[in-house]
Order: C-alpha cells, then structure tokens, then sequence
C-alpha cells in the first residue's frame, strides 16, 4: 500500500503496514476531520501495543475506552468510538479470522466488496462505497465491477478520502465537501 493520508509519516507507514488500520481509519472519519481519523490507528498501536483485532476484541471495554481518550483523542468521541472499534474488530475476528485484508482480497466482485463491508459493524453504504474506492484506488485491489459499485467515487476527481495522495489533494476534497455542503444548504 502506499497510503499517505495524515500528513504523518508514523501514522501513514501504519496504515501501509496494518491491513485492520485502513478499516478502523475509515470507520473513525466520521464527524472528525479525516487526516485525524486515519491517525487514530496510529494512536492505538503506540498505546495498546497491537492492532491484532481479537486483542482489541477481548480487552476490557472500560480500559479501551479510557485509552481511546487519552489525550490526544483517537477521536472527538471516544468513548462511543471504542465501543464501535471493539465491534468491528469482533466482526473481523468473527467473519475473517482475525484478517482484515480478507474482506478485500477474497470479495468476488465491488458489489461483493461494498457488501462486505456493509456487513461490519459501523459501515453504511456509502462509508462502505468510499471504502471500496480507497482499496481500488490506493490500495490496488480492484474488485471486476468496483467502478459500478462505488458509483460517483469511481470517478476521477477529489471527492473523498479514496483520493487523497498528499496535502494538496486534501484540500482538493475538503473544497469537493465544503462546495456540496453549501449547495445542500442552498438548495
């Protein structure tokens, strides 16, 4: 993977090195800015000491959370977010062994993959369509049909964390969002 995502080469290197850290970035961009949320994973490795999923699994829901809050925050809520990050990494212990890159390399097709991720705990449709992106567009894993899929994320353009290369393209989609919002807002 060649993910450069938070303008933080620790937290880059571990979203290229951990499979289960691109799903758990993904799963905490929401209602945060989303260089912040992929460096969650990042954060949780330096203080828990692993993403392996059935260790974040097993640990003491009260203990997770009170290191999800240490400062700074794995997120802008993270009490409510190490419940969800627990529940997805059972999910992945549960569907996939433990293996997050499962629901990726083994999906049949993009619908398979949009599919699978929807199956996890946290993941909508659209979150899983951007996901879906990310993995074809940065990861290389490109499911037969992703482009169909993930709809208007397949385009070429800067519309969501699947397109964000460097600092420039971050802001490229930020503009994308604040532009959507606005004309949501007006019309």
């Amino acid at each position: 993977m060649k993910l450069a995502i938070t303008g933080d080469e620790h937290a880059d290197a571990v979203l290229n090195s951990e499979p289960f850290a691109v799903l758990l970035g993904m799963l905490l961009d929401q209602q945060y800015p989303m260089e912040h949320a992929f460096r969650g994973p990042a954060k949780l490795l330096d203080r828990f000491g692993t993403l392996d999923p059935a260790t974040i699994a097993a640990a003491d829901p009260e203990e997770f959370a009170a290191l999800c809050a240490v400062t700074p925050a794995v997120h802008r809520f993270p009490g409510s977010m190490a419940t969800k990050i627990q529940a997805v990494a059972r999910d992945v212990v549960d569907i996939y062994g433990g293996d997050a890159s499962r629901i990726w390399t083994e999906a049949s097709s993009g619908a398979d993959l949009v599919k699978r991720v929807m199956a996890l705990s946290g993941f909508g449709k659209q979150k899983a369509q951007i996901f879906t992106a990310l993995v074809a567009k940065q990861v290389g894993v490109r499911p037969e049909g992703w482009e169909k899929a993930v709809g208007d994320y397949s385009l070429d353009g800067y519309r969501s964390v699947a397109d964000v290369v460097d600092p420039a393209s971050l802001q490229k989609v930020r503009d994308y969002k604040k532009e959507k919002k606005a004309a949501a807002k007006a019309g």
